[in-house]
């Protein structure tokens, strides 16, 4: 990514169930916001659950902006038939922090690999086309420490620079978390980092 990128693409909310039939197969596709690996496996069970007779619920997943971390998973189709397919995807239209599942049920007639990697690969973008995608700001956020007289002072470049206070304790000595768009990160921090009696971390 490079440093004029700030935004990315994801989901906030689950997109709705696509069905995509191929030779009496039924594909049920699924786009779901993911915060972490740990989200991946109950939403999984979830819908193996939901599809009993499901042979299988293949899915990828991806995380991450600067460091990606991403998985595909066949859930017993031939190798690289399915969780590949769909991991495609993902990057074909440039999402992270989604998970995209798919479950199968046989309806009879075999696909043959490449007929599974067109179906799994379809589902997948029908799934994404049908979700609402948003491009979203990455931020940094930085605490900084101050005496309560240098408030005015914190105050002015945190209005000037039209910075978001995430959270803030106000006591003998002060300390406000605010967030930063990525590519003002440096700016900012050079800007606090400056001024005297004020110290800012990230």
């Amino acid at each position: 990514m490079s440093k004029q990128e700030d935004t990315y693409l994801t989901v906030d909310v689950p997109g709705p169930e696509i069905l995509y039939k191929d030779r009496k197969s039924k594909f049920f596709g699924y786009v779901f916001p993911i915060t972490s690996e740990d989200d991946v496996k109950p939403i999984i069970e979830e819908l193996k659950k939901k599809h009993h007779t499901a042979n299988h619920v293949c899915y990828a997943w991806q995380l991450g902006t600067d460091t990606v971390r991403y998985r595909a998973n066949d859930d017993g189709e031939p190798n690289n038939s399915a969780g590949l397919p769909i991991y495609g995807q993902i990057q074909a239209y440039n999402v992270t922090n989604v998970l995209i599942a798919v479950a199968r049920i046989f309806g009879g007639t075999k696909l043959g690999v490449g007929g599974l990697i067109s179906a799994y690969k379809t589902a997948a973008q029908i799934a994404l086309d049908e979700s609402t995608i948003k491009k979203k700001i990455i931020t940094q956020h930085y605490k900084i420490t101050f005496e309560y007289k240098d408030m005015n002072s914190v105050m002015r470049v945190i209005k000037q620079k039209n910075l978001d206070i995430v959270s803030q304790k106000l006591e003998a000595s002060c300390s406000y978390v605010i967030s930063v768009r990525k590519t003002k990160a440096d700016e900012i921090f050079d800007i606090f980092n400056t001024m005297q009696y004020i110290k800012i971390e990230s």
